[in-house]
């Protein structure tokens, strides 16, 4: 089944990508001595592909269960990453996938929201794999930081509060959800190790 997007949802996931992107180039460009433009191609490749694949997966899974699903932008969020980057941290949270469907029970709703920390999982794995094979110069960096950015995505989303996903896990499924936590918790410490 193709993916139903439109103009808009495409517009907004590429000024988020390069709005973090940029943000995250902006911490990492203060613990790495290379050029902007670099970190920049780094932060990108990792972060972006991060944030973008974890939206998609939520999109995915909704419009598999014939929910409406689309991304949208939140600009002062992007913005607060921005301003909050040049501080030494970042607080992103650059939008996120609405969906619509009355009719989507707690376990649709449930693998939906688990659809995202997941794909930051299987995003980690990817990266840690990248950086076993080359752990030094860029692709190394690439690696750990992809799987550290990853990891704690996935961990941080399984937070059971407010708008992150773990709350509609865990409303679905406590085994579910601590399965997901456990797992994630697990990428998140190994990432921390390397």
């Amino acid at each position: 089944m193709p993916i139903k997007t439109s103009e808009t949802e495409i517009k907004h996931l590429l000024i988020a990508w390069l709005a973090i992107s940029f943000a995250f180039a902006i911490v990492l460009r203060g613990w790495h001595n290379t050029s902007f433009f670099s970190v920049f191609i780094i932060s990108a490749v990792t972060v972006g592909f991060a944030f973008i694949l974890h939206e998609l997966a939520h999109k995915v899974v909704a419009q598999r269960y014939g929910a409406w699903s689309e991304f949208r932008m939140a600009p002062s969020m992007l913005l607060l990453a921005i301003l909050t980057a040049f501080m030494g941290f970042i607080f992103a949270a650059p939008g996120a996938v609405m969906i619509f469907n009355p009719y989507l029970t707690r376990e649709e709703s449930g693998k939906i929201a688990v659809a995202g920390p997941m794909m930051n999982v299987i995003l980690a794995l990817l990266f840690f794999a990248l950086f076993t094979l080359a752990p030094y110069g860029t692709v190394g960096l690439i690696g750990k930081f992809g799987m550290m950015i990853n990891a704690w995505l996935a961990a941080f989303n399984m937070i059971p509060i407010s708008v992150l996903d773990g709350k509609k896990v865990l409303a679905w499924d406590r085994r579910v959800y601590s399965v997901a936590l456990c797992i994630a918790i697990i990428v998140l410490v190994v990432s921390m190790i390397l």
